[in-house]
């Protein structure tokens, strides 16, 4: 794929559901079931894409997540429980047994279990029939469930690959569409695992979490190696074009065959017997370092507080200090105490606007620093264990590097391709932020005020706030008050049904896995499309970060007589949204990231995929950030703002010269904001790039000799330092992928600008052909196929460039 670039860039450019056993005691349900996808995105945020669920099909390359699912991610994009810690108390599991496995005619295999009292009681593995929309029993379900659930579903999705390997038959029906339907019961209680270790991941939850890790990644290896499996699906890959060109298959038929043709290729199919056994010890090795790593950032953020009174928070506006407040409560402080936890959406407006130096620099090293507490929860080291790993995993692959192989499978095709996208934009964005610290100085000279040892990193935000308001006449404070988490929401919906013809009805009778979740219809014209989950606030055991999710993916290869409603997706999205002690009230950044969710949201509701494989965010890692990053254009809209940035106390419009010094001064500090991006994915392929890292190699010198000779502007570090950078070392959705942001930014701006070409940003020929093209399609055809059946050409970076004000850098 050609991307259009200045200064002479070249850019090169998962479950199915296999028969669903759902058991009762010494009872059969066949039930297809779609597996989890998490998407934890947002480089703003920095992600979780913690939980090491392994999705059952064995077409996943690699955990899900989030991220950011995400991640995410991930997504791809990736943790409560019940809040605090509690919970029902723990019963007593033991081991199911697989007792009969028989061959179906469609290659699909039934399995009976043999279970106990006990066992039949586990609310994993009932019939959730009676459940609405058959989600999950959320209010019977406890950790302790899912040790003996998630055992009795890898013995039927390996039953279920073992019956398509012997299948008689080498048609489509027989091997592929059954192969998409495979492991249904493992999906369906894997996207509840997946999703309780990143919102509810409480001490029982992360004992369990640490556990399966590496018995999940056992169970992945052993997927791929079933005997007689690989030869089958490769037979389909053969005949792909034929049966094609013959009609016999359609694009999206010939699609599958090559993306799980691929899926194997990269989990070592060709490999010999002993590369197989090594590579399943890399991934589960991997598994547990990668649990840890993500497990020790979470302990971090648990831990650390920093106690205050109101004095200490001079300068900081009541919306902070009442939810500095509300956390004090939360962890009953005293009556007068206000605490600041490691939460990004509370410690960058403290940074931002507190004026005590020695406290926001306090805040900002801890912040800076976790992962790095304590030597017994040592992430440095993780790290670089799981670099070595990684490099071998790419060795026995072929490669060089794990970039390399990692770039194999993505629109940008090479590291290089990532990279000259990244490093043009960052001599750009390094000269702005240059510009801007001059600012900051020029003010400070101008208030004969001196700082001991310059601008600091806990200095930038504080002071980029005091020249954004001299010279813009802007405070960022005169908005929140109009955006109220219930104000961006009614928003976000607004704009969802405006562009899609989305609507939310709202279901206070359902009961999510947390008090803090709202639970939604989506239909549309009275068709139900989707339940939506959102879930918005921080609290303990629940991973940092924002993500996009799944609890059942789209799905139309259903075996006859399902349930339609398995058909319909139940996505959830997950906010860090500081409670504020009434009206929760957004920055604009939180807003912005409200909307990104939403649009890995769209991807999975508005998925129109047949087969679960390809459906919903299922597509290529630097396509994958497209649908929810081009949702942010709409929040900074005058049209969305004049309608519903409303007063939270009195329902005032927001003004409309407040909104013309907003959008004056919306660029201001953007090159600080790319250079914090870009330093990370710039080290992150650097970092994968490497050709060995030996006995002595320091991953802090590493990143600290790498800074320097990029020339990192002063009072700027990484966003995401490589002690607790998630997306890297908590998953491998988006290891030498964290690029995908700025890739996908080249997109989504180009996308955005077809609406503005229109003169309306809402207008509806154009949203169609963005559903149809970007948001329905999953990976049913390749991306750069899709972006230019949408725009009638390849990408052009120049849209990019300009909306980041780098143009005339």
């Amino acid at each position: 794929m050609l991307l259009k670039i200045p200064n002479n860039i070249l850019l090169l450019s998962p479950k199915r559901s296999l028969l669903l056993c759902q058991l009762t005691h010494n009872k059969l349900y066949r039930i297809p079931f779609c597996s989890f996808t998490m998407l934890a995105r947002n480089w703003r945020w920095g992600t979780s894409l913690a939980f090491q669920f392994l999705t059952a099909r064995a077409f996943q390359s690699s955990y899900s997540t989030g991220i950011g699912s995400s991640m995410a991610y991930n997504r791809q994009q990736l943790p409560a429980f019940v809040r605090g810690g509690g919970g029902a108390s723990l019963l007593t599991t033991t081991t199911l047994s697989v007792s009969t496995t028989t061959a179906t005619t469609d290659g699909t295999a039934t399995v009976s279990i043999d279970s106990d009292n006990e066992e039949h009681n586990n609310p994993l593995l009932k019939s959730w029939k009676s459940e609405p929309f058959q989600l999950p029993p959320f209010k019977s379900i406890n950790p302790s469930h899912f040790e003996p659930a998630l055992d009795a579903a890898m013995k039927a999705h390996l039953s279920d690959l073992e019956a398509i390997a012997s299948s008689p038959s080498n048609d489509f029906d027989s091997i592929l569409a059954a192969y998409d339907r495979a492991g249904s019961l493992l999906s369906k209680i894997g996207s509840v695992y997946g999703n309780y270790t990143s919102s509810l991941n409480t001490p029982e939850m992360q004992a369990v979490q640490t556990k399966m890790a590496p018995v999940l990644s056992r169970h992945s290896s052993k997927a791929y190696d079933i005997p007689g499996l690989f030869e089958k699906i490769e037979i389909m890959y053969e005949v792909r074009e034929e049966k094609l060109k013959s009609g016999e298959w359609n694009a999206e038929q010939t699609r599958l065959a090559e993306r799980v043709y691929i899926a194997f290729i990269r989990k070592g199919a060709k490999f010999d017997a002993v590369k197989k056994g090594e590579y399943a010890d890399i991934q589960a090795e991997l598994a547990s370092l990668q649990t840890n790593f993500m497990q020790n950032v979470l302990k971090d953020e648990e831990t650390w507080e920093i106690l205050l009174t109101e004095e200490n928070m001079e300068g900081c506006p009541s919306d902070i200090i009442a939810a500095a407040r509300q956390a004090a409560i939360d962890r009953k402080k005293g009556s007068s105490d206000h605490v600041i936890t490691l939460g990004r959406s509370m410690v960058e407006p403290f940074l931002s606007y507190a004026s005590r130096r020695d406290l926001r620099q306090a805040v900002f090293e801890a912040f800076s620093k976790r992962g790095e507490f304590s030597p017994e929860r040592d992430n440095l080291k993780i790290a670089v264990d799981i670099l070595r790993l990684r490099k071998r995993q790419a060795e026995l692959h072929g490669k060089e590097s794990f970039a390399e192989y990692k770039f194999e499978d993505t629109m940008a095709q090479t590291p290089e391709s990532g990279m000259k996208l990244l490093t043009d934009v960052w001599v750009k964005a390094r000269d702005a932020a240059t510009k801007e610290r001059e600012l900051m100085e020029d003010f400070l000279t101008e208030k004969g005020q001196v700082l001991d040892g310059g601008i600091q990193p806990w200095d930038w935000r504080y002071y980029a706030e005091q020249v954004r308001q001299a010279k813009f006449n802007f405070d960022e404070n005169e908005m929140k008050p109009y955006l109220s988490l219930d104000a961006v929401t009614n928003a976000v919906f607004d704009v969802s049904n405006k562009l899609y013809g989305l609507e939310y009805v709202k279901r206070d009778d359902i009961v999510g896995y947390h008090s803090d979740v709202n639970v939604y219809e989506v239909r549309k014209e009275e068709k139900l499309v989707a339940i939506f989950l959102h879930d918005n606030y921080a609290r303990p055991f629940k991973s940092s970060g924002a993500w996009m999710s799944e609890f059942r993916t789209q799905n139309k290869n259903l075996l006859p007589g399902s349930d339609p409603i398995e058909a319909i997706p139940i996505v959830v999205n997950n906010n860090n949204f500081s409670k504020g002690s009434e009206d929760t009230l957004l920055s604009f950044d939180d807003g912005i990231t409200l909307f990104h969710e939403m649009g890995h949201g769209h991807h999975g509701m508005l998925s129109d995929a047949t087969y679960c494989t390809l459906a919903s965010t299922n597509v290529l890692k630097d396509f994958v950030e497209l649908p929810s990053q081009l949702m942010e254009h709409w929040l900074s809209e005058p049209v969305v703002l004049k309608k519903h940035a409303k007063h939270y106390q009195t329902g005032e419009i927001v003004p409309g010269d407040l909104i013309k010094r907003f959008k004056a001064a919306e660029l201001f500090n953007e090159g600080f904001a790319t250079c914090e991006y870009n330093a990370c994915a710039m080290l992150d392929i650097a970092l994968h790039s490497l050709s060995a890292y030996g006995d002595d190699f320091d991953l802090a010198k590493f990143e600290e000799n790498y800074l320097q000779e990029q020339g990192m502007p002063q009072g700027i570090i990484m966003r995401h330092r490589p002690a607790h950078f998630l997306h890297l070392f908590a998953t491998s959705s988006y290891a030498s992928g964290y690029y995908v942001y700025q890739w996908a930014q080249v997109l989504d701006n180009d996308v955005f600008a077809a609406f503005e070409e229109t003169g309306d940003v809402f207008d509806s020929e154009t949203a169609e052909r963005c559903r149809a093209c970007i948001y329905s399609t999953g990976n049913t055809a390749a991306p750069e196929e899709l972006f230019k059946k949408f725009r009638g050409r390849d990408p052009d970076v120049t849209y990019m460039l300009k909306n980041k004000g780098l143009t005339s850098q």
